[in-house]
């Protein structure tokens, strides 16, 4: 049965007056979520107390989850598990790949990776020296870039800021053949585009739930470990509930079996509550449906956009196949134009040096949306009433 999108945007808490593109930086609130945390604080925290680890199953959310976000991303089940942020799961998934390469110093990325991920390779090889090294090249040029030093390739498959889509089977296939390991960040894929870990044959990948799975500011990052690498992979981070007993006190680490051993502290359960509400939603959801429904609603911004405004060039891949579920376009003046565009009620956001990101997410956004953003938009570049001093003024957060 194909989704129903009417359906699922009225499972969100969307205010009204506004279009709101910026799911891919932060997803809106699904209407069950309020009412699954409070009574996860009054109901669970409130009446148990400490017994609501085992009476309400707080223990098990991580895995629970995991398995729920896995058949998104195409994961075998048993395979991903909740907690902590993403960049301390890109440091875990990295750490353990070089580990399962002791002969090999390099790692490969590419200029368009998100910079934490590149901060934390970089941070991971300056402790461990020895020779580490981190690699970046273009992200065209990272195929050819792949050669028989190389231990692990890590790599964003959506990049942030133009959406460019890697190819995960080709990539995963080339690093195979010279041995290397490959580490995937699904921030920008996950809920956005069809993700078949298991039949590409992914090693590790990690992951944000609070873009367009809408889990909330802070949600829990997740990670994947492939099922023959589960029971190898040391964990660098060797926290308390990844320990095979926690409640044994051992003082001496032992890994715990599978995923498990990837869990490092005490899971936020607050935000693991608004996730579980979120699931519900993506529960019913066919990601061959979200997908088709995303490049619908892309292409038609893009044509809107060509067609109107002139001097916004397309930063994004003209091919749907090749980018996730975002638009990006470049001004100089792009920071002024998307505030002009909030101030109208269209929220999407602002990428260094010139990026204007819009996100498309199916489960709430409808064509009306589109063509009332793109003349909005239209409207403001006519008229140049971005223009303004106070929307050239730079907030903490673009």
């Amino acid at each position: 049965m194909a989704t129903d999108f009417a359906a699922t945007r009225e499972m969100f808490d969307l205010p009204e007056g506004v279009i709101y593109l910026d799911g891919n930086s932060l997803g809106p609130l699904p209407c069950a979520a309020a009412a699954r945390v409070a009574d996860c604080v009054t109901g669970e925290w409130g009446k148990m107390l400490i017994t609501a680890w085992n009476r309400a199953g707080w223990m098990d959310l991580p895995r629970r989850l995991g398995d729920r976000i896995g058949r998104l991303i195409g994961a075998e089940k048993g395979t991903v598990v909740l907690g902590d942020t993403l960049s301390i799961k890109v440091y875990q998934a990295l750490a353990s790949a070089l580990e399962l390469r002791p002969d090999r110093r390099v790692i490969l990325s590419d200029t368009g990776n998100f910079p934490s991920d590149l901060y934390m390779a970089d941070g991971l090889v300056r402790t461990l020296g020895q020779g580490y090294e981190l690699r970046t090249v273009a992200p065209e040029a990272v195929e050819d870039a792949i050669g028989p030093d190389l231990a692990v390739l890590m790599l964003t498959e959506v990049d942030y800021r133009t959406g460019r889509k890697h190819d995960m089977a080709r990539l995963i296939a080339k690093a195979h053949a010279t041995g290397a390991l490959v580490v995937w960040d699904l921030a920008h894929s996950a809920g956005a585009i069809e993700v078949d870990l298991a039949g590409a044959g992914a090693d590790f990948a990690v992951g944000c739930t609070y873009k367009y799975l809408n889990s909330g500011p802070g949600g829990p990052a997740f990670i994947y470990v492939a099922p023959h690498l589960a029971e190898k992979a040391r964990p660098a981070l060797s926290g308390w509930l990844g320990h095979d007993a926690p409640f044994a006190f051992d003082l001496d680490y032992r890994p715990g079996a599978g995923i498990e051993r990837m869990r490092v502290g005490t899971p936020p359960i607050l935000q693991m509550a608004a996730l579980d509400a979120s699931m519900d939603i993506w529960d019913r959801i066919d990601m061959a449906d979200i997908r088709a429904r995303s490049i619908a609603l892309s292409q038609a911004f893009i044509r809107g956009v060509e067609a109107t405004c002139p001097t916004l060039a397309l930063a994004s891949p003209r091919d749907p196949a090749g980018r996730g579920s975002q638009v990006s376009l470049r001004h100089p003046e792009g920071y002024a134009i998307m505030q002009a565009l909030i101030a109208r009620g269209v929220i999407g956001d602002f990428r260094a040096p010139d990026i204007l990101r819009f996100g498309f997410t199916p489960l709430y956004t409808t064509m009306e949306d589109v063509e009332e953003a793109t003349a909005i938009l239209a409207d403001i570049m006519a008229t140049a009433s971005w223009d303004r001093p106070d929307f050239r003024t730079r907030a903490k957060v673009t």
